[in-house]
């Protein structure tokens, strides 16, 4: 029985009360509200950097992209440009599609029995469908909260607000990512849960982002619609942050500091976690390298000279022993010339 979501989840949960009661003590509000903050950003840019750094200093001789259809080979065999690129351009309509729209993930199956011993493969749809309504609503999500942290707000984050809240139902507004991310995190959740060999795979380090996403969406939910937050106290700290210029304001509920701490642990967590698949797909040379072996050698630029023995070379030295031996060689031996007679 996997219960590693057991360990993920308590560990959220001790996070919410370390920090909702944790700012009730002298200084708490300005370790969870400043310094915490801070430390996770810090720990996140220089997390973040030194990964991609890793991976960009990795060698890479040879070309090994993942296909899925025809390479490029004699002109009356149709390639398939996108799945098996071999330009430039190939590979960035490629990286396109992947990255937008998650083309890999749409084209991904799972194997199950069926009638018996008969194996059948399904494509999962819903999976596919739950990681876009994932990925573009925490992006929706952290697009909004930029009116935290900009003064003037731009234009774009306020047209995005209209959008999210088109169908309006009820005051305050309804932001449907908000909502739409916590049914996400909660399917992606559940499909571990319930599929058996997922389940079985899983990790406590697969459930503790989803655990730690679906604190922050819910609490920012709470705030918004049950508990309320002082919307301008919030956004004296978050811009007192921003400007280094860190202040604490009253009138901020715990609740708040809550949301913020997992925001912070996300923040300091994400570089050493498998989230970090957001830089990692730029850098993956199974995908950003064009497929164009049939085209052109590659050949590895750490190879060194290295002293060869052929088999030309060995047959010459050892001829006549393997002769004696009753080995076939490629070349009889010349015939000698018959001794003159004296």
């Amino acid at each position: 029985m996997n219960v590693n979501y057991l360990f993920s989840l308590v560990a959220v949960l001790l996070l919410f009360a370390l920090a909702y009661l944790g700012v009730k003590v002298p200084g708490g509000q300005t370790l969870f509200g400043i310094i915490i903050p801070y430390v996770a950003f810090v720990a996140f840019v220089a997390g973040f950097f030194n990964r991609v750094m890793g991976w960009s200093r990795s060698a890479v001789p040879f070309r090994i992209p993942t296909t899925c259809g025809q390479q490029m080979s004699l002109p009356w065999i149709k390639q398939n440009k996108i799945d098996n690129p071999s330009t430039t351009w190939g590979v960035i309509a490629r990286m396109f599609f992947e990255i937008i729209l998650f083309r890999s993930l749409f084209r991904n199956t799972r194997a199950a029995k069926k009638d018996g011993d008969r194996l059948q493969y399904k494509l999962e749809i819903f999976l596919w469908i739950g990681a876009l309504a994932f990925h573009y609503t925490f992006l929706t999500v952290l697009i909004r909260h930029l009116r935290l942290f900009t003064e003037p707000v731009p234009a774009f984050v306020g047209l995005l607000e209209r959008v999210d809240a088109f169908f309006q139902f009820g005051l305050p507004v309804v932001y449907l990512s908000g909502v739409v991310l916590l049914a996400a995190v909660l399917y992606l959740f559940l499909r571990r849960i319930f599929i058996p060999n997922v389940k079985y795979i899983s990790l406590a380090s697969d459930y503790f982002p989803l655990f730690l996403i679906g604190g922050i969406a819910l609490t920012g939910i709470l705030m918004r619609y049950f508990t309320k937050v002082d919307v301008v106290a919030a956004k004296e700290l978050t811009m007192g942050l921003v400007t280094f210029h860190p202040t604490i304001p009253e009138g901020i509920g715990g609740i708040f500091y809550a949301h913020l701490f997992f925001v912070s642990v996300l923040l300091a967590y994400f570089p050493f976690s498998k989230l970090m698949h957001l830089g990692g797909v730029f850098l993956s040379p199974t995908r950003n390298l064009p497929t164009d072996t049939r085209a052109r050698r590659h050949v590895n630029p750490w190879n060194y000279p290295v002293k060869i023995h052929t088999y030309e070379a060995y047959e010459d030295e050892f001829r006549e022993k393997m002769i004696e031996a009753g080995l076939p060689v490629d070349k009889q031996p010349e015939p000698q010339a018959p001794e003159e007679k004296e």
